[in-house]
Parts: C-alpha cells; sequence; structure tokens
C-alpha cells in the first residue's frame, strides 16, 4: 500500500470518528439495543398510548423479527417478559429498559416459535400494560 492510500485511509476514518461521535450533546446517547443482542425486521409495533394504554395487547411476527415498542405516554414504563420479575419465558424482549416518553426501541429478534406474555416491569399488575407476543 503506496502512503497517499494510507492517508487517505487514516483521513477517511478520522471523518467517520467525527461524524460519529461529534455533536455538542454532553450526554450518551441511548443504546437503540441495550440487551446486547440483535434486532430483526421489524415485525410489529405496540404502542402505549397516551391513556397509558397497550395497543394492540396481542401481535403476531414471524420467528426472527422484533417488535417495536413506542411510548406515546407521559410516564416511563419498561416492558419486559413474563414472569414478573423474573422476565424469563422470552428474555429477548427484555431488551427494551425503561422507555421514557416519547420513545420508541425495539426488541432483540424473537426466534423462538411460541408465545410470549409481556407487561410494564413498573407496573407490572395494571392489566392495560399486559399483552402478548406470538411468534409463529
Amino acid at each position: 500500500m503506496n502512503s497517499r492510500t494510507v492517508k487517505c485511509l487514516a483521513l477517511a476514518a478520522g471523518f467517520a470518528l467525527t461524524v460519529n461521535c461529534g455533536g455538542s450533546s454532553t450526554s450518551p446517547s441511548p443504546n437503540p439495543n441495550p440487551g446486547g443482542g440483535s434486532t430483526g425486521p421489524i415485525g410489529a409495533t405496540i404502542t402505549i398510548g397516551a391513556n397509558g394504554v397497550l395497543s394492540p395487547t396481542s401481535v403476531t411476527i414471524s420467528p426472527g423479527q422484533s417488535v417495536m415498542f413506542v411510548n406515546n405516554h407521559s410516564g416511563d414504563h419498561q416492558m419486559a417478559s413474563d414472569p414478573h420479575p423474573n422476565h424469563t419465558d422470552c428474555p429477548a424482549i427484555n431488551a427494551l429498559n425503561t422507555l421514557g416518553a416519547g420513545q420508541s426501541r425495539a426488541t432483540n429478534a424473537l426466534s423462538t416459535t411460541r408465545t410470549c406474555g409481556i407487561h410494564d416491569h413498573l407496573a407490572d399488575t395494571n392489566a392495560n400494560l399486559q399483552g402478548r407476543i406470538i411468534v409463529q
């Protein structure tokens, strides 16, 4: 590799770091997938409405897809897999962490054919924030 090519590659790498890491904010960007797994294509969207009610309460996706959760409510929500408090049925859902007002985030890809119960960990007995994801 000649020195001109090396210089061009170094400049390109520096530019990429500036674009990806630049900005004036001092707070870190939220991780779109904090659970560490990988998202799949979005197969369905579940919204927490301004009224604090999940809609729809049941969605069906194909194996390998993710579900997008949108929080249109004024409060924080932490959608998680059943059962409470262990959240062990479908751990891919637990990648959501807390959704603040106006935030949206996708689950990790759900790859096992099954029905996953969901609830808001912060309000686990609230029937308005319970539902299911069917993977088939």
